[in-house]
């Protein structure tokens, strides 16, 4: 837990130097950001089977059983797509980074990607300035 905290306190900074972009203002209304989180639950309650999240690992053909834990509160922003991130614990009760992308789809938002255990791509978007955190 205390490494992704470390994490998010690099992005934060990340974001804070980067350069800016061509989208205007970060924010959005709390109204928004519990629309943001409601669909993130929800695809992940849709995604269940017995409780349990299912990651298959392609390398090795395993699939790694994983259980929902607790949502961060950052949100980042993509363009028009926002980044949401979660914890999850593996069978032996190790976190497990996951982060969602999300589209508006109507009054709500669609996850499009699933990114798990792996920062890389998101920790390049937010060090180009291309993801930011919104407030």
């Amino acid at each position: 837990m205390k490494y992704w905290i470390s994490v998010c306190i690099i992005a934060l900074a990340l974001c804070l130097s980067a350069p800016q972009s061509g989208f205007a203002e970060q924010t959005i209304t709390t109204g928004e950001k519990a629309t943001l989180q409601a669909a993130m639950k929800q695809h992940i309650k849709s995604q269940l089977v017995g409780g349990i999240y299912s990651q298959v690992i392609l390398e090795t053909g395993k699939i790694r059983r994983l259980h929902p834990a607790a949502a961060h509160p950052m949100i980042l922003r993509l363009e028009k797509m926002f980044i949401l991130c979660t914890n999850f614990r593996d069978d032996e009760g190790r976190n497990v980074n996951v982060d969602f992308y999300l589209v508006q789809k109507g009054r709500t938002y669609s996850v499009v990607r699933t990114v798990i255990g792996d920062h890389t791509d998101l920790d390049a978007l937010v060090k180009s300035g291309k993801a930011k955190i919104v407030n």
